[in-house]
């Protein structure tokens, strides 16, 4: 399995201004790897997601390529027509655990059911299966989906809106993960947890990189992703600022940015970035994290591109 993304882009056009989300953004993913995507709300990185699933609004505009290659068979996933993509990609090459639990169970199903009709779906059914041993068995399934995310088995009786926020995350991803598809995108998958279960959830999805899939990790989290992912992408304003391994990224960041992030850790003196982002309607000519850079200077009026500094990624004039 190989995701590539090369210079994708999305932008959303309103009555009166542009949203420049995500700007030029390219990445690669293999099986048995996690690359986690990290950087401020708001940053672009959930629009991403929508862009590789076909899940963005009609006023989206989006460029550049996205291809999925699995057991030799490559798919176009930008250029892939809706009915292809709900009956071939995803949930079957495609897991997705999503930001907003609620927002994507039907509230007049209960959680079982949403695991039962999913498991039935994506798995092949026996010839002339029995009924009740059918149930059974897609019972059964259920049950073990929900106990590899530490749901408890009572709450698979219940409705979305008799769950707790942590109860939702956890069904979301049981229903992501049943599947067991290629590559799965995990937009914020610990919102919601508390730390057990942070763990459990982060591990669960380990194992499955371990096994030879693929993760994409969305987080604001830093020491999520340090627990799960291999490498890191930091994004800023829509863009992709500094790429590398994670250690390396986390122990000796080069991108300001990235500096900032690690620096307002807790652990390292919860030092918050000075200013706000730039609005994604009004993205300045240079580079866009310049207005909050200490070591900002004139050259920072020219927007910098994504370059090799050191053996690192970068898109910095004035590299740390």
């Amino acid at each position: 399995m190989t995701l590539t993304v090369d210079r994708l882009s999305v932008r959303f056009r309103l009555p009166h201004a542009t949203v420049d989300a995500v700007s030029d953004v390219s990445l690669r993913l293999r099986a048995g790897e996690c690359v986690a995507l990290v950087g401020e709300s708001g940053c672009g990185k959930s629009v991403m997601v929508g862009a590789l699933l076909g899940l963005l609004p009609g006023n989206a505009e989006v460029a550049g390529t996205a291809t999925l290659t699995t057991d030799g068979s490559t798919v176009d996933l930008l250029d892939t027509g809706e009915d292809e993509l709900s009956r071939t990609v995803r949930g079957r090459l495609v897991g997705l655990v999503p930001q907003s639990p609620t927002s994507h169970l039907t509230p007049v199903h209960t959680v079982r059911r949403h695991l039962t009709e999913t498991i039935a779906a994506l798995r092949a059914s026996p010839k002339n299966p029995n009924r009740r041993d059918r149930r059974t068995a897609l019972n059964a399934d259920a049950d073990a989906a929900a106990g590899a995310v530490g749901l408890p088995t009572t709450a698979l009786d219940r409705y979305p809106h008799e769950l707790s926020g942590g109860m939702a995350q956890r069904a979301v991803t049981a229903l992501a993960l049943v599947g067991e598809p290629a590559l799965i995108l995990a937009d914020e998958p610990t919102s919601g947890l508390d730390t057990p279960l942070v763990h459990r959830t982060l591990d669960e999805l380990r194992r499955l990189v371990d096994a030879g899939h693929g993760v994409l990790l969305i987080t604001h989290d830093l020491d999520a992703a340090a627990r799960l992912a291999d490498t890191v992408a930091v994004m800023y304003a829509g863009r992709v600022v500094e790429t590398g391994p994670l250690t390396e990224v986390f122990d000796h960041p080069r991108h300001p940015y990235t500096r900032g992030l690690v620096n307002a850790l807790p652990r390292n003196g919860f030092r918050p970035i000075p200013g706000m982002p730039p609005e994604l309607t009004a993205l300045p000519a240079g580079c866009p994290f310049a207005s909050r850079c200490a070591d900002a200077g004139d050259d920072c009026d020219v927007r910098p591109e994504l370059s090799i500094h050191n053996g690192r990624h970068v898109a910095c004039h004035r590299p740390c």
